[in-house]
């Protein structure tokens, strides 16, 4: 049911209404969608704001037009993401992609606040580094995340990052050869601002957001972590060991 006086565009609740109905069959076998105008009709709207929505699944990546044919779904599998016990990017895509990164965005020592801080194990207040990160698969970035270290311990975690591209590299280098998961949050909104630019969505894009925290061989928080995953290019997969 659409919201007209929500605040949110009414291309946008459209463009999530094709996306929560691609799952359910919209499209035909071919995988082309109904025409504009009866999209249009279905969602009891005008046919521009149907385009502007077809538009922005365009850019997104999750349709594509062809002239004179229509507008079809693109077949693209989403990439699997194990949630376990030892939790690595890299490891975790495993064959699905032909390469993967991670790289920098920013990093800055700060205050922890109180979410950081309790999930870590500190007093609220207490330096923290932060690194702001994106992690690509064939060149697509699937996901962002913003992770916090105790800076007492980890002084230079940013150096050692900067110079490995890799969480598991860095966390080693500063002593830290094996990390397990504690726990993981998991929840699905829309996409912000930096998550658009970032990931390369579109405005109104769903991403699902884990929150997790990591502990040394000794059950210390060493890690405490805010991801943000492209809900169109990546499953979570909760595995137990």
């Amino acid at each position: 049911m659409l919201e007209r006086k929500s605040g949110v565009a009414l291309w946008r609740q459209i463009a999530d209404l094709i996306r929560s109905d691609i799952a359910t069959g919209v499209a035909g076998q071919d995988g082309r969608l109904p025409p504009e105008m009866e999209l249009a009709k279905r969602y009891g709207v005008n046919r521009h704001t149907v385009r502007s929505a077809i538009a922005a699944l365009e850019q997104e990546g999750v349709l594509r037009s062809e002239q004179g044919r229509g507008t079809f779904v693109r077949r693209r599998k989403r990439l699997s993401y194990p949630i376990a016990r030892r939790t690595r990017f890299s490891a975790g895509l495993g064959n699905q992609a032909g390469s993967t990164r991670t790289r920098l965005i920013e990093s800055a020592e700060e205050s922890a606040s109180e979410a950081v801080a309790d999930n870590l194990g500190l007093a609220a207040g207490k330096p923290v580094i932060r690194l702001d990160t994106v992690s690509e698969a064939d060149g697509l970035p699937v996901s962002r995340a913003t992770s916090w270290f105790n800076a007492s311990r980890f002084a230079g975690i940013d150096e050692a990052f900067g110079e490995h591209a890799s969480i598991t590299k860095a966390l080693a280098a500063c002593g830290v050869t094996d990390y397990v998961r504690k726990s993981t949050t998991i929840e699905a909104r829309h996409a912000s601002a930096d998550d658009i630019r970032l990931l390369r969505l579109s405005a109104g894009a769903i991403v699902l957001v884990t929150r997790a925290v990591n502990t040394d061989s000794d059950g210390n928080p060493i890690q405490y972590a805010e991801s943000r995953f492209a809900a169109d290019r990546v499953e979570l997969k909760i595995e137990s060991d």
